[in-house]
């Protein structure tokens, strides 16, 4: 699970985003087949989590989709099964579980609610930037590194705050951790937010929207 940072697309195709792109290309691939275990993966979770409770059982799920969201990408490479489909489902499910996640352990108590709303707020202030550059013909921005390094300590912080809900005998060493992580990971993601929007702003008002977009 990743935040939706600027970068190379797991499946780098050279497609429009449109569905008859989408439909023209190559569907059936094991890196699709990926996305879509971790799609049906996310109310699974959810389940686990809030109705069950089965902390131990939804943390493994939460493991296992941060393992698989990694080797579809290397697949697609290795395997040349980049597609259409796999450059629009694989970063959906990646925000869709980000967002699951958070809602999820804002419900269960895990994370305080105001964590959840600046952490998807700010990937929807993203969002929102983004859709102008594409209004204007414009690429993404230029990658930030640092805020790559944001997402990788929510993402670390969000499984270890899970396990320290669990009752064994490090659930008491691994809270205060868990929590630093959390805190200092959010600073740091709204802050690269900040800069990903300075870095936008500047060529969307040099250039204007494009007729019929």
């Amino acid at each position: 699970m990743t935040a939706p940072e600027p970068a190379e697309p797991a499946h780098p195709v050279r497609a429009t985003g449109t569905i008859a792109t989408v439909l023209a290309d190559r569907i059936v691939t094991i890196p699709n087949a990926l996305s879509v275990v971790r799609l049906i993966g996310v109310p699974v979770f959810l389940w686990l989590l809030l109705v069950d409770q089965a902390y131990g059982w939804a943390l493994t799920l939460l493991l296992i989709s941060g393992a698989t969201d990694f080797l579809d990408g290397k697949l697609a490479r290795i395997l040349d099964q980049s597609s259409a489909l796999g450059a629009l489902l694989d970063p959906f499910v990646d925000r869709l579980y980000v967002v699951a996640t958070l809602g999820g352990f804002a419900i269960a108590g895990i994370v305080p609610w105001w964590i959840a709303v600046v952490l998807v707020g700010r990937d929807a202030v993203l969002a929102a930037a983004l859709l102008l550059y594409r209004r204007r013909g414009l690429g993404p921005p230029e990658v930030v590194y640092l805020g790559k390094a944001a997402t990788f300590v929510v993402m670390v912080a969000l499984p270890l705050l899970l396990a320290a809900n669990l009752d064994t005998a490090t659930t008491d060493a691994l809270r205060p951790v868990a929590s630093a992580l959390l805190i200092w990971g959010t600073g740091l993601y709204v802050w690269t937010g900040v800069l990903y929007l300075r870095l936008a702003f500047g060529p969307v008002r040099r250039l204007p929207r494009r007729v019929g977009r």
